[in-house]
């Protein structure tokens, strides 16, 4: 069963890949805008997007992950093509533990443990950004916040970390003494 899942996704990845190749070639209106707004970055979330076809087809949700990497990555790598802000990559790196929680929480809806691919998905997600915002602000990259931007992000990030333990405790804090 898992072979044919296999042949059959190769099958039409590679049907897919031809026929693209054909209409680019035979189609000039579709290779001039092929040509005006397929730069190289996007050939890396395309790889992206492949990888999370496979594991559609395939049935393998967990192929979410990488899938939401590389494309994720290719999203940065096109930000910085775009606008020549190659510096940012400075700060830029942070965001890829939020690409695996993004991936892990299309994986929990796929059918991976979803209560918990959520959660965690989540979780990572919220690390990232703060990771992303801290090291924005050092190195430049986040001048809306000013001066308190490290501030406000750390007291941010302390409001997220109280409510997680009221919600997950049902209403008192994790660390509260119980027999009281």
């Amino acid at each position: 069963m898992r072979q044919n899942r296999t042949n059959l996704a190769l099958g039409i990845l590679l049907i897919l890949i031809g026929g693209w190749l054909v209409v680019s070639r035979q189609v000039p209106a579709v290779q001039d805008w092929l040509d005006n707004n397929f730069t190289w970055p996007m050939w890396t979330i395309g790889a992206g997007l492949i990888i999370f076809l496979i594991g559609l087809l395939t049935g393998t949700p967990g192929m979410s992950v990488p899938a939401a990497i590389v494309a994720g990555i290719g999203g940065i790598l096109y930000y910085q093509n775009q606008t020549g802000d190659y510096g940012s990559w400075s700060y830029m790196w942070a965001l890829i533990p939020g690409f695996v929680g993004v991936g892990t929480i299309l994986a929990g809806l796929l059918g991976d443990d979803t209560r918990r691919s959520l959660s965690h998905g989540l979780n990572l997600i919220v690390i990232s950004t703060v990771m992303f915002l801290v090291f924005a602000t050092f190195f430049g990259g986040l001048s809306i916040l000013g001066e308190y931007g490290a501030a406000i992000v750390l007291i941010l990030l302390g409001v997220y970390i109280l409510i997680r333990g009221f919600v997950r405790s049902g209403g008192g804090y994790r660390g509260q003494d119980e027999t009281r």
